[in-house]
């Protein structure tokens, strides 16, 4: 894919239509753009830990009465629960399976190896931080240039975070994180990272463990899937 500023909009190959302009932006972003509730419906969990999400009715299948289907295969388990992760990350299917690879190449369990990659993105942090209440306001926060780690700008929500890194928030950010960690009074912080609410700032302190993770799913049926 090409981009041509002269005629603001992206193009492909010689020989090859352009793309419209109304849909460049989906495909230069890569992020998922539409109803977000929809997405808890669809594999009936909450994505994301606030109210819109975990209210009763949000988790049950779109329809008058709730779609009465047929009990899914083990095909369609394997899939819904892949689809969990991938939702509360956010993330397309392109990039989780570059995850999903990463995590059999390195050693150890590969269920939790893909957690802690998927935990360790820098949106992903900024979320479980409390500084801000979804993971697609984590990124729009890291997107707009409001996250600083060890010192350095940092604008990609992909970047990974180790021990001994440092995140700070840029000081016009400071009353927006401020408002989130008041409507979050009861937030658990993780144990695998320290947060100074005065300063606005995330030390790591080591890799996070499965069970410091709060979000329950199957990472064996996820393996499971891509075998």
């Amino acid at each position: 894919m090409v981009y041509c500023p002269a005629r603001d909009c992206p193009t492909t190959s010689v020989g090859q239509a352009p793309v419209h302009p109304l849909h460049h932006w989906k495909l230069l972003m890569a992020r998922y753009l539409g109803p977000k509730v929809k997405l808890s419906r669809r594999v009936g969990v909450p994505i994301a830990d606030i109210p819109k999400h975990t209210a009763k009715r949000q988790l049950t299948a779109p329809g008058m009465h709730g779609f009465r289907g047929r009990r899914p295969k083990d095909y369609g388990i394997r899939k819904n629960e892949k689809q969990k992760l991938r939702y509360h990350y956010s993330v397309l299917e392109k990039q989780f399976r570059r995850y999903v690879d990463e995590a059999n190449r390195r050693k150890g369990n590969t269920g939790s190896v893909l957690l802690q990659l998927l935990e360790q993105r820098l949106d992903n942090t900024i979320r479980r931080a409390g500084f801000v209440r979804t993971i697609w306001a984590a990124r729009q926060m890291v997107t707009h240039g409001h996250i600083e780690l060890n010192g350095h700008k940092s604008d990609r929500p992909s970047c990974a975070v180790k021990p001994g890194d440092t995140i700070t928030l840029r000081t016009r950010a400071h009353t927006l994180a401020r408002e989130n960690m008041e409507s979050m009074a009861g937030h658990i912080v993780p144990g695998w990272m320290e947060v100074n609410p005065a300063e606005l700032t995330v030390k790591i302190i080591s890799p996070p463990t499965p069970d410091q993770i709060p979000f329950d799913v199957n990472t064996n049926l996820i393996v499971e899937f891509y075998r």
